[in-house]
This record gives structure tokens, sequence and C-alpha cells, in this order.
């Protein structure tokens, strides 16, 4: 064996590897689906903030708040940027998830009364609070 060979290969630059997980193949993408509904949803929620603006007034407090809200959302979901269909279509997402939650309470509500059943202290508890 020539004595040479393993300086040799000592000489040359090893190529450097990424840490183990950090090449561009594994990096988190964002959905631009769920960057869609998003938007439509920050759509609803910028007209809310408009209407709440016309019955709080510009020159209140609150009214101002609002303003800067508005100002700082915009820039994701200008005027004009949302379709009727689309805000239709998030509107009855938002309608359908509150039925369901609706629905969720009412269970839970129900079991806790069955379980609660000979406790005076969980019946009181279930009981809305009169405002």
């Amino acid at each position: 064996m020539p004595d040479g060979a393993p300086a040799a290969q000592a000489a040359q630059p090893q190529a450097k590897q990424a840490p183990f997980g950090g090449t561009s193949a594994v990096a988190p993408t964002p959905n631009r689906g769920h960057e869609a509904a998003a938007a439509q949803r920050l759509g609803l929620a910028i007209s809310n903030m408009t209407e709440a603006l016309a019955l709080a007034g510009a020159a209140s407090e609150m009214g101002q708040s609002i303003l800067d809200a508005l100002k700082k959302v915009s820039k994701f979901s200008p005027p004009g940027s949302q379709s009727q269909a689309g805000q239709r279509n998030a509107t009855e997402s938002m309608l359908m998830k509150q039925a369901q939650q609706a629905q969720a309470m009412q269970q839970m509500k129900a079991q806790a009364a069955q379980a609660g059943a000979g406790q005076p202290g969980m019946q009181q508890m279930m009981q809305p609070k009169a405002a």
C-alpha cells in the first residue's frame, strides 16, 4: 500500500451535511386552503367590526380601538376581496359549528344533571344565573 493514499483522503474537504431535519424537504409549508378560509372569516370579522364602528361612533374610545384594529387587519383582507358566495359559505360554516357546539353543550348538561341528580349543589350549579 502506498503511504500517500491516507494523506490524500485527509486533504480532501468533506461535504457539509445539513443537520438532521434541517432540510427544506421537511420544513412546514403553509396550507393555502386554510389561509383562504382564514381570509374569508377575516372578511366577515371586518364587516362585523365596521357595523360595530357605526354603532359605537368613530369619535368614541371604543370606536378608536375598532379603527386601529381595522387598520391592522384590513391589509390581509382588503375591501372587495370577498365574494358573496365566499361570505355565505363562511357564515354557513360558522353557523354549523355553533349548532354542533350547542348540541354538545346540551348533552353535557344532561349528563351532569343525571350524575348530580342526588346532589342539591349540582342542581343549583346547572341553573342559569339571573342577570
